[in-house]
């Protein structure tokens, strides 16, 4: 046994050596003209995108909805000097006078024609994201939006002054 290692041993070793030749057939590991990087390595420009319009039927719900809010807030702005007028009697009076109570009541239906430009407004909100999340054009829904939203800032600022006045 212990000759039949010693030969498997120089056996193995001669196999090794006959591996290692001194021929020059073995290819270059240089990099190659095709493996060289050529051109400048920028990602080429995405096209702009240009989102489509909106919908007939959501254009249509737009012209609704501003109609109905600037409607609700032509009343707002008729109603708000009587209502004024009643807060302003009722000013110094404590609560539960009737003068008190009268103002309560105007600011109240102040507040109720006001809810009607609020739920334009929600509905506007809604087409919003909807048409953002559906990559469409949003700058006459925005426009539109927006103005409804300074309509009811301007009723929410008069409705504050007044219940102000009232505490």
């Amino acid at each position: 046994m212990h000759f039949g290692r010693a030969s498997l041993l120089v056996l193995l070793g001669l196999s090794l050596g006959a591996c290692t030749t001194a021929s020059d057939d073995y290819p270059s590991l240089a990099i190659r003209d095709v493996e060289r990087a050529a051109g400048s390595m920028q990602p080429a420009e995405p096209a702009a995108y240009v989102a489509p319009p909106p919908p007939a039927a959501v254009l249509d719900r737009l012209d609704q909805l501003a109609a109905d809010a600037a409607s609700a807030h032509s009343v707002f702005r008729s109603e708000a000097p009587r209502v004024r007028t009643t807060v302003a009697a009722a000013r110094g009076a404590g609560p539960g006078t009737d003068s008190w109570a009268l103002a309560q009541v105007a600011v109240a239906g102040l507040e109720s024609t006001r809810s009607r430009a609020m739920i334009a407004l929600a509905e506007l909100d809604r087409i919003y994201v909807d048409a953002a999340v559906e990559g469409t054009e949003l700058t006459r829904i925005g426009a539109t939006r927006d103005r409804v939203a300074a309509q009811v800032d301007e009723q929410n600022a008069a409705i504050e002054q007044m219940l102000g006045e009232l505490r």
